[in-house]
C-alpha cells in the first residue's frame, strides 16, 4: 500500500503514518497535493482535519469539497509542542510556527514580543530555525530530536489535552463496518429555517451530529457550505434520503476508528 501524507519528514502527519503503517509514506508538500494525489487512485492520504484548540484545517475542508476523495477512516494524535531556541529566549528575534500551531500555542507566543512568521508545516519551522542562529521554532519532541534543537520551554500547547483528528482518505469508499459518516451540503439558497429544516431530518430520529462546520462556498459574501458528521444510528440512511430531497448532499464517507499503535 502507498500512503501518502504531509511533510517534510518528522510532521504529525508523519509520525501518525508510521504508527498506522509498515510502509514508508510518500511526503508531499501540501494538503492540497495530497488529495489530488489520492484522487487519482492507488493510494491512501492521511489528512489532519479538526484539532480541539484550533479547529477545523481548513485547507483540508476545501480539498474535500473539490476533489473526489473519500474519508474511509479516522484516528486521533495527542498533540504536545515545545519551544526551541538557539542559546537564551531573550537572544531570539524571530519564531517560526505553522499556522494552527501558533493557534494552539498562542497563549505563551503572543506574550513574547516576538515576530512569528508561518511555515508550512512543523517540519519546515525547524528546517528554518536550522538557517537562522536569532531564531526559534514550535517543533515536537520527535522533530527536535531528529534536527537536534534544543528545547527551551516544554508543553506550551495551551491546552493539556490537545489532540488533532486525522481521516484517511482514498478514491473509493470505505466497504467496511462504519460508525460516523461525513457528508458537505451546499444550499444553493438563502432562506428562513434552512438550517433547522437541514438538521431536522437527524433531530427526528434521534442520530447524533458530532460536528458541524461551515465553510465559505468560494460564490461570494454570504454563501456558506456545511460539512456535517453524525453516528450511524439506526435511521441514518433514511435521513440522508430525506435530507438529499431539500438540498445537495455529497457523501464523503462512512467510515470507522483506526488506532494508533
Amino acid at each position: 500500500m502507498i500512503v501518502v501524507t504531509l511533510g517534510p519528514a518528522g510532521t504529525f502527519s508523519d509520525e501518525l503514518a508510521h504508527r498506522l503503517f509498515r510502509e514508508e509514506p510518500v511526503l508531499l508538500p501540501t494538503i492540497r497535493s495530497i488529495c489530488a494525489r489520492v484522487a487519482e487512485g492507488g493510494c491512501t492520504g492521511i489528512v489532519p482535519i479538526e484539532n480541539s484548540e484550533a479547529g477545523g484545517v481548513g485547507p483540508t475542508l476545501d480539498c474535500l469539497q473539490r476533489f473526489a476523495v473519500y474519508i474511509v477512516g479516522e484516528a486521533y494524535l495527542p498533540i504536545r509542542h515545545h519551544l526551541a531556541a538557539w542559546g537564551m529566549l531573550e537572544q531570539v528575534r524571530v519564531i517560526y510556527a505553522h499556522p494552527q500551531t501558533h493557534e494552539q500555542c498562542s497563549d505563551l507566543l503572543d506574550t513574547l514580543a516576538l515576530d512569528v512568521i508561518h511555515t508550512s508545516s512543523n517540519a519546515q519551522s525547524a528546517l528554518s530555525m536550522l538557517e537562522n542562529p536569532a531564531s526559534g521554532a514550535v517543533v515536537s519532541e520527535e522533530l527536535a530530536r531528529r534536527y537536534h534543537l534544543p528545547i527551551q520551554r516544554k508543553d506550551i500547547q495551551n491546552n493539556p489535552n490537545n489532540i488533532t483528528r486525522f481521516v484517511l482518505l482514498s478514491n473509493a469508499p470505505c466497504s467496511g463496518a462504519a460508525t460516523k459518516c461525513s457528508i458537505l451540503i451546499d444550499p444553493h439558497t438563502d432562506r428562513a429555517g434552512l438550517l433547522y429544516d437541514l438538521l431536522g431530518v437527524f433531530a427526528r430520529r434521534g442520530i447524533n451530529l458530532t460536528r458541524i462546520e461551515s465553510r465559505p462556498s468560494k460564490r461570494g459574501m454570504g454563501n456558506y457550505v456545511f460539512f456535517i458528521d453524525f453516528l450511524t444510528d439506526p435511521g441514518w440512511e433514511e435521513a440522508l434520503a430525506d435530507l438529499t430531497g431539500i438540498t445537495p448532499v455529497k457523501r464523503l464517507g462512512c467510515y470507522g476508528r483506526v488506532e494508533a499503535g
